[in-house]
């Protein structure tokens, strides 16, 4: 094993695609509780806290689901399912990263950011990972919790309390997740149940599916909103966000007649990575203050 192929098998291991779209969640966080008045030192060390806390939990999970792991096509060629990286090896290495991540968040940031950390981590790794992803369809909805955590951490470490700005950055995210996870679950519907975990298309089959995922981002819709009616983003984040909800909104809409649930899923997961990087985006810059977009 060559040192280049070693190092990319750590970084591997910390799941880089989750690290970037939660890092920009928790940058838009940040952005939206500073309105423009950026303590770039302070963001900074946001962003680090943050990266290495998350980091720390996806390698955890990697250890936890090695085995699971093996049985998957898309997950049997990971460092711990070969055996590239020990397992004592890789514990070591996501207890050194969420120490380190969570020295930063509480020296560096606040303490509310530190414990919101730590709660993002116990539901992740605890609760998700080692619970419910084994026994309940439920793990992907109460797993959201970590998942929505960033953005908050990112807002609270400008606020430094939690309100209503940070209850609905929770909300825009918690709702966001099972949706786009599920649409990835029906493409690998019979990869998960081979591999023995208890989702919902594998326990109650792709057409309820389809029907759970319409509330939550249908849900998606009032949120926006209040988001511009509470003064925490502009106009044109409201409409492009709405425009974009929409069509994910229909898209998802359309999936309880659709005969292609393979070609449908994987449209509906585009979007929804799509939709989000829109939202957070446009939402960084039309947040009032400076009204870049205006």
């Amino acid at each position: 094993m060559s040192l280049t192929s070693s190092f990319r098998d750590w970084i591997e291991l910390t799941k880089p695609r989750i690290l970037q779209l939660n890092l920009i969640a928790a940058f838009g966080g940040y952005w939206l509780a500073s309105k423009w008045s950026v303590d770039w030192e302070l963001l900074l060390w946001v962003l680090i806290g943050i990266t290495l806390t998350m980091a720390s939990s996806c390698v955890m999970n990697n250890v936890w689901d090695y085995k699971l792991d093996q049985r998957m096509n898309r997950t049997k060629d990971r460092p711990l399912a070969t055996e590239r990286i020990k397992r004592k090896s890789a514990l070591a290495y996501g207890l050194i990263l969420g120490i380190a991540g969570e020295i930063v968040l509480f020296w560096k940031v606040n303490e509310l950011c530190g414990w919101l950390s730590l709660v993002g981590m116990f539901v992740y790794i605890v609760v998700y990972t080692i619970w419910l992803k084994r026994a309940s369809t439920w793990s992907t909805s109460i797993g959201g919790i970590s998942g929505a955590i960033p953005p908050v951490i990112g807002y609270c470490a400008f606020s430094n309390e939690i309100d209503t700005g940070a209850l609905l950055l929770f909300a825009l995210l918690f709702l966001w997740q099972p949706a786009h996870f599920w649409s990835l679950a029906i493409r690998r519907v019979e990869e998960y149940r081979a591999a023995g975990y208890p989702l919902l298309p594998v326990q109650k089959g792709i057409r309820r599916t389809k029907q759970q995922m319409i509330p939550y981002v249908v849900l998606l819709l009032p949120t926006i909103i209040l988001l511009y009616l509470f003064g925490y983003s502009g106009l044109v984040f409201l409409i492009v966000s709405l425009l974009a909800c929409v069509a994910w909104c229909w898209h998802t809409l359309c999936g309880i007649v659709t005969v292609n649930n393979d070609a449908w899923a994987k449209t509906n997961f585009l979007l929804s990575v799509n939709y989000l990087m829109i939202v957070f985006v446009v939402m960084i810059l039309d947040t009032p203050g400076r009204p870049f977009l205006n």
